[in-house]
């Protein structure tokens, strides 16, 4: 079973994340913030896609894909950035630091599929 890590500080938009990706088959794992999503990721080299907040305490996201990016991996997880931060300047951002795509919360389950499917995730 693929993996894929939903990195959020609210504990509620982390069960809604694993709620709709264990629909997609995946195996999910979970993080409240950008260390402890780090942490994940040398432990599961194997995670194939990363649902990603911005705004987190102790490290946020663009600060844990910056740091992500540069792990010698056997391969880079797809990351998909996920937040309430929609103007230009933080989706650029988020983009030069290795991002693949781009969601605005709130989201749906159709929004994921789509997002996740134009990535090549599903």
């Amino acid at each position: 079973m693929p993996k894929i890590l939903v990195v959020d500080d609210s504990q509620t938009v982390r069960l809604v994340g694993r709620r709709i990706m264990s629909k997609f088959g995946f195996e999910v794992l979970e993080a409240e913030h950008g260390q402890t999503a780090l942490e994940q990721i040398r432990s599961n080299p194997d995670v194939i896609a990363i649902l990603l907040d911005w705004n987190m305490p102790v490290m946020n996201g663009l600060e844990f894909l910056e740091a992500l990016r540069s792990l010698p991996l056997p391969k880079q997880p797809i990351v998909v950035m996920c937040t309430t931060e929609n103007d230009m300047d933080h989706i650029m951002r988020a983009m030069q630091a290795g991002a693949n795509e781009y969601i605005m919360k709130p989201f749906t389950e159709e929004i994921i599929r789509d997002k996740f499917e134009e990535v090549g995730v599903l």
